[in-house]
């Protein structure tokens, strides 16, 4: 019998949050597209990540250069067929002792038996400001008056 999607997610957790590539490999399809959102000249691992030997290098090498995660706790998790959504706070250490905290959605799609997908959203806004080791700095510009659209930015 085929593994369900919950427990496929379990066993992904368990070698993840250890950060055993080698359970963790033969979870992951050959060519596994991986992005994690974020600003990538703060939080360098984030972007995207083709390919099981890439995945490895960002758990091996890649994350643990930014910061040491120590504790990985699921707030939810919820499964649809051969998708799943997670909730999640990361607790990690940066290279200079400090301990940050911030939450974590992935957003899984398996095939097979394997993870082919990974979308990861970050609570980027604290992940940097904890990171960086200070607020960041925000526009101080006075709001527009009403009607005043000349400084707006449609994105």
């Amino acid at each position: 019998m085929a593994a369900t999607t919950r427990e496929l997610v379990e066993d992904f957790y368990a070698a993840y949050t250890a950060r055993d590539s080698a359970a963790m490999a033969p979870l992951l399809a050959d060519d596994i597209d991986w992005t994690i959102s974020g600003p990538v000249d703060v939080l360098p691992f984030c972007g995207n990540h083709r390919g099981r030997q890439a995945v490895l290098d960002l758990v091996d090498h890649r994350i643990p250069a930014v910061f040491s995660v120590f504790a990985f706790v699921r707030d939810q998790l919820l499964t649809d067929g051969d998708c799943a959504a997670t909730l999640h706070r990361i607790s990690a250490r940066t290279p200079d002792g400090r301990v940050i905290s911030y939450r974590v959605a992935h957003f899984f799609r398996f095939a097979g038996g394997k993870l082919v997908e990974n979308l990861t959203l970050i609570d980027s806004f604290d992940a940097v400001e904890q990171v960086l080791g200070h607020p960041l700095q925000l526009h101080d510009a006075p709001p527009l008056a009403v009607g005043d659209d000349s400084e707006l930015v449609a994105l």
